[in-house]
């Protein structure tokens, strides 16, 4: 098994990416024939309702996840939320899950994506600077 720091975790809704302010989080590759990866996030109490009923409807969630550094590239997992624990003024999420798909570089995509758009000069600029800080979900990763 290979642990790692979780430093963020967003969950994909539709076209939107949620993301939750996370205290702190880790996350394990069990290295399996089943390419298991568990991920933990500790976040505020006030979440607790949502991730509640997330894992009670035993869904299968998109979520995206930075690792070890927050210039990283996220990666895509499909989870299910297996436990969430109150701890003080706070709630451990446990998500079970695999890797969707091998990661491609997101700045890559993305100019892609904006290129096909049209855009151009300094609105592609501005455009694809607050595109990559706030990392919305691209269209290719929709269509998979």
């Amino acid at each position: 098994m290979k642990t790692f720091k979780m430093i963020s975790l967003g969950i994909v809704d539709g076209e939107n990416l949620i993301d939750y302010p996370m205290v702190d989080g880790i996350i394990i590759n069990q290295e399996n024939s089943r390419r298991s990866w568990v991920l933990e996030m500790l976040i505020d109490l006030e979440y607790k309702e949502i991730f509640d009923k997330m894992k009670e409807s035993g869904e299968i969630y998109d979520v995206k996840v930075v690792i070890s550094y927050p210039g990283n590239e996220p990666a895509t997992f499909q989870v299910v939320i297996y436990g969430v624990k109150i701890i003080g003024d706070h709630i451990s999420v446990l998500m079970k899950g695999t890797l969707k798909r091998a990661r491609r570089k997101y700045a890559e995509t993305l100019l892609s994506e904006l290129l096909e758009d049209g855009l151009e000069g300094d609105e592609l600029l501005e455009r694809f600077e607050t595109d990559m800080r706030k990392r919305p979900v691209l269209r290719k990763d929709e269509a998979e």
